[in-house]
């Protein structure tokens, strides 16, 4: 039997990847299961500096087994509760960790699988990916994220777009418009994913966790409120020691 997700570990970098290539990567509960247990266990892993997030074969992810839910004996809410349930877990722990998160959309990504795809710090993007809300045209609301990520990654204007129209957003529109970070040709792809995540995982883990939640939580305060954060941390930095050994390495001209 075929994993619906596999991760995969080179040093300090670990790449989870959605394995559903056959069916598009679509969520169904036994994937939305895996997603929750992996994104915990790379989480809470100390030796993962880096997480990645992809899919196998040419789509990233086509949102949730709509057949799957179809067919389910106790009707297509119970599962999508089920599903969303593990997934929604999944990406919260994602979002929260310390950890970066570098997202490399592969291919096409709608419904869930556009959450998942802007979830990263980093997004990367093929040039054959393509963006797709895709939830009212099977008269469904958004889920995985989608409705919190797109107002403020593109504005509240384009995500009402997005999401009410259901219009496809190109990979280049995408770059455009701050949906994802980097067009990259397919070639490409892998060979600027390692260069990405390879810098990441040289860099401070304390000071890019906690950089990573200033700006996560930026939006719950006043700036004179999130100034005076800003100063206890970067205080609290420079007394750790990643904080000491980066000033002397600066002084040093060193790494």
């Amino acid at each position: 039997m075929i994993e619906p997700l596999d991760i995969e570990r080179f040093g300090a970098i670990a790449r989870i990847v959605l394995n559903r290539p056959d069916a598009g990567n679509t969520i169904d509960e036994t994937l939305a299961e895996a997603f929750a247990e992996a994104a915990a266990q790379v989480a809470s892993d100390c030796e993962v500096r880096v997480v990645v997030l992809t899919g196998a074969g040419s789509l990233f992810c086509g949102g949730g087994d709509v057949r799957a839910m179809a067919a389910a004996p106790d009707g297509a809410s119970a599962v999508i509760d089920r599903i969303t349930s593990n997934l929604h877990r999944g990406i919260v722990t994602l979002f929260e960790m310390s950890k970066p998160l570098v997202t490399v959309v592969n291919g096409p990504a709608a419904g869930a699988g556009l959450g998942l795809a802007i979830l990263g710090d980093i997004v990367l993007a093929s040039e054959s990916a393509h963006f797709t809300s895709a939830y009212t045209a099977i008269g469904m609301t958004p889920d995985g994220g989608t409705s919190w990520l797109l107002p403020r990654l593109i504005g509240l204007r384009r995500a009402q777009e997005m999401v009410l129209t259901n219009r496809r957003i190109g990979a280049r529109e995408a770059e455009a418009i701050g949906l994802v970070s980097r067009v990259v040709p397919a070639s490409d792809l892998r060979s600027v994913e390692d260069e990405i995540t390879t810098a990441l995982d040289r860099g401070a883990m304390a000071a890019t966790g906690k950089a990573r939640w200033l700006l996560r939580t930026s939006y719950e305060r006043s700036l004179a409120d999130h100034l005076a954060i800003e100063a206890q941390s970067i205080v609290q930095a420079a007394s750790m020691p990643e904080g000491q050994a980066g000033i002397a390495s600066f002084l040093n001209r060193r790494r």
